[in-house]
């Protein structure tokens, strides 16, 4: 398989044919196939204007033409590319509160006394599984450096991947614009962000200590058994669950669940919810899970039959 180089914007290229229904649903059953995510039957238009620019770009026909190139095998990276076209990448700091005061005032308290029993080391690793722009494991990373700081032993391995290499990139070069300071407690924002100057006033970015503390790569979810090594105290995939088929669903939360430290817990979205879909895992609160222990199976009663033999 052979990858392209970046296609050369055509000027003035005429607009491909309209996505006709056939091929609406060719690019719903390809799109789910390969990142596991399904298009709604209403997302015809959110289609046509997410690929548009793409099939405009390489100077194409038709929908069916871009299809053909996409799915032959033959341009990994344009499939990459239609794929992160579809993406959403919605996120802000400290995004939904109430997951982070229970990372304050519940986890870390229970991580400190299972450490001053000897019940656990001070490395914690940490998973941000669709980590998009980078806000979510930045900030992740500003708690815990502050409620377990290095200098008293705790080491944070913080992992973050997403599908998308476009998202990982703004979130490895790491500038906002100033207005997202408001969305930093005051007392992360001064410790750990950085306010440009120069070329870079206006922006901020975070500082050497708070860039060392996240590995950013990029991952599929939907490949499972997921390609991350070890068990994790604490995976977040927040608000991207809700996009996949419930089948595909089930077999992230599985690959999810599979990574998860007995004890560990598990971080989704406020509109998404695991009710029912693995026996592993305990609702503590809506949208926060945690591991439970697999209850083993008794050995048989020597001499004992099956029932019905």
């Amino acid at each position: 398989m052979t990858t392209s180089s970046r296609p050369h914007v055509f000027p003035g290229a005429p607009e491909p044919r309209p996505l006709n229904d056939e091929e609406f649903q060719r690019f719903r059953a390809w799109v789910h196939q390969e990142s596991g995510i399904l298009l709604a039957e209403t997302k015809k238009a959110f289609l046509t204007a997410r690929l548009g620019h793409r099939i405009r770009a390489l100077g194409l026909p038709s929908f069916g033409a871009y299809y053909q190139r996409v799915t032959s095998g033959e341009d990994a990276d344009e499939a990459r590319q239609m794929l992160e076209a579809l993406c959403i990448h919605e996120t802000s700091f400290f995004r939904e509160p109430s997951q982070f005061t229970f990372l304050q005032d519940t986890l870390v308290p229970a991580w400190r006394a299972e450490a001053e029993h000897g019940q656990r080391t001070a490395r914690l690793r940490i998973w941000s599984a669709a980590c998009a722009t980078g806000e979510e494991p930045y900030s992740v990373a500003m708690m815990l450096g502050i409620c377990l700081p290095a200098e008293e032993g705790w080491a944070v391995d913080l992992l973050a991947t997403d599908l998308s290499t476009s998202a990982l990139r703004r979130a490895r070069e790491g500038l906002w614009p100033i207005e997202r300071a408001r969305e930093i407690p005051d007392a992360y924002l001064r410790r750990y962000m950085l306010r440009g100057t120069g070329k870079q006033a206006g922006w901020m970015k975070p500082g050497p200590q708070l860039r060392a503390r996240v590995q950013f790569r990029p991952l599929n979810l939907h490949h499972v058994p997921h390609d991350v090594n070890g068990t994790f105290d604490l995976i977040l995939c927040r608000n991207v669950l809700m996009y996949f088929s419930p089948a595909a669903r089930l077999r992230v939360v599985e690959g999810l669940t599979d990574r998860l430290r007995p004890g560990g817990h598990l971080f989704i979205g406020h509109a998404e919810s695991l009710q029912g879909m693995s026996a592993r895992l305990r609702c503590l609160r809506p949208t926060i899970y945690m591991r439970v222990a697999e209850a083993s199976t008794p050995p048989p009663l020597a001499g004992a039959k099956r029932v019905g033999t």
